[in-house]
Parts: structure tokens; sequence; C-alpha cells
């Protein structure tokens, strides 16, 4: 049994990899797609006839317009049409024929700069950087080095997974997703962190058994913890993605994205990089006091 877990471990690991490289792959051809915070452009707001869908909507403005648009539905029959800086106007000779023809209301027509700009973008990468290097140091001094090089490439692996899922669909890339992305940055730093702490603690008490087997061992004692949380955390993004409405669906399919590949990460790399990089019972006894090494010795 702890030879098959070992080996699904391992597969586990290889599949993330994989993974992690095609959504690299996908990340770097189709690019990252900046919602309206991000870029700015050009919104119109109208309300339709009952009698139309978004489905029609959609179509009509595909044969209207060459460049990129987004539409997107409010409620009463409420719709918000986006287009990019590049490829909108205020008020085109378009929209009022469209309008008439269709027997739509227009509520607003105007440019809205972006929320975020290059600089604000910037600095905002600049602080993940130094949040990513203090938590590497937090890890490797509160466990070990190799545990904490597993958290990180759990925490690439994770962001770099949900931003791929984000591209395949063409979900925009808002203010709502960044603090997504930033949710699932802790969710997945805490996941490492309980593994990290239960691996260290089984391999301390037990330094005579295999780290295999004390790996698979810390993961059956935090399996029950781990589904059990996630399986709350994505019951309540469900919920904000069925009953919140449009404006958070981006939040929650990124949220949902991440908390799944997050607990997947959790058990495949987490603890499964440090038993590559060849961590050992001697890593911990070596750095701990006679009497922490008689309290573990203790039944």
């Amino acid at each position: 049994m702890a030879n098959y877990l070992t080996r699904l471990r391992h597969l586990g690991m290889a599949i993330s990899m994989l993974m992690l490289v095609l959504a690299g792959t996908v990340i770097a051809i189709k690019g990252i797609p900046l919602g309206q915070d991000f870029t700015g452009g050009y919104v119109h707001q109208f309300q339709a006839p009952e009698a139309l869908t978004q489905q029609q909507l959609q179509h009509q403005l595909e044969g209207l317009l060459s460049g990129d648009f987004q539409l997107s539905a409010h409620s009463d029959n409420q719709y918000q049409l986006f287009q990019p800086p590049s490829e909108g106007q205020s008020n085109p000779k378009w929209l009022d024929t469209w309008v008439s023809d269709n027997a739509l209301v227009l509520l607003d027509s105007s440019f809205l700069g972006a929320q975020a700009g290059d600089e604000l973008i910037d600095q905002g990468l600049m602080a993940l950087l130094f949040a990513t290097l203090a938590v590497m140091l937090y890890l490797v001094c509160r466990f070990e080095w190799r545990l904490a090089l597993a958290a990180t490439l759990a925490l690439v692996h994770d962001v770099a997974l949900t931003l791929a899922v984000l591209v395949l669909f063409d979900i925009p890339f808002t203010l709502t997703v960044l603090a997504a992305i930033l949710a699932i940055i802790g969710y997945s730093l805490n996941d490492s962190i309980v593994i990290g702490d239960k691996v260290r603690e089984v391999v301390r008490a037990k330094p005579a058994q295999s780290v295999a087997l004390s790996i698979n061992t810390a993961i059956a004692a935090s399996m029950s913890r781990t589904l059990m949380t996630s399986m709350t955390t994505l019951a309540t993004i469900i919920s904000i993605w069925t009953l919140a409405g449009p404006p958070l669906q981006g939040f929650a399919i990124t949220l949902f994205v991440g908390v799944l590949v997050g607990t997947w990460s959790s058990v495949f790399i987490s603890a499964t990089v440090p038993h590559w990089l060849g961590l050992s019972a001697e890593n911990y006894t070596n750095q701990d006091s006679d009497e922490v090494k008689r309290q573990l010795a203790q039944p």
C-alpha cells in the first residue's frame, strides 16, 4: 500500500509538471485577456426587449463590429457592451442605427479610463515578488528549505493553471479576478504549510522510518482536514457563482479553479518535491536539542 501511494504521488507530480508547462505555453501564446479595469475603453449600456436574447445580440454585434468587444448581461434585460480603446468610440454612428432597428433603449455611452495603470501594475508585481520571497524566507526558517521550495513551486503551479483557464475561456482579468488570485496564493500557502508541518512532525517522531512512508502517513493524517476545508470553500464559491450574478462570475470561477488545483498541489507537489530533493530525518534531528529528541522518543 505504501509503495502504491508513493507511485501515485510521483505520477501526480509528473502530471502537475506537464500541466504547468502546458499552462505556461497557453499563457505565452494567447496572452492574458486584460479587462476594463486595466485597459479602459468605451462602455455602452442599453436595455433590450424581452424577445431579444443575449445570443441574438452577440450574433448581431459580431456582424457589425470587426474588432474585439465584450457583451455582458445585467438584470432586467440590461446589457453592457465594452470595446477596448483601440476598437471603439463614444456614440458611434452604427450604435444609433442598431439601437433604433432593434427597439433598444440606450442608457449610457461613455469612455472609462483604466483604474489600474501601468505604474500600479508594475508596483503590484514588485510587491508580489517581495511577498513571495518573504514567504519563502519564513518557510525556510519555520520548516526546511526543501519544503519552502516545494511550497513556492505549488504556488506557481496553482496561479499558472488558474490563469491558463482564464485565458482558455476568455475570462477578462479584472481587479476582482486579481483579488481572487491573491486569495488563491494565500490558500495555496496555507495548504502547503499544513502538509509541511505534518511531514516534519512525522519525520521527527519516526526518524528510523523511510521518508516516503512518513510522507504518506502525513498525507493520510491531514487528508480529511484538507478535503473538508476544500469542500466547504467550494460550496461557498458555487453559491457566489450561481447567485451573485455576472459581475462576480470571474471572481467565483477563478477561486473555484484555484481551490481545486490548490488541493491537488498540496498533495502531489508540496509533499513530493521534498522527497525528490532528498529530505531525510537528519535534516531535522540535527537541529533538535537533546531535550526535544527525548520528548520525540517518548511514546
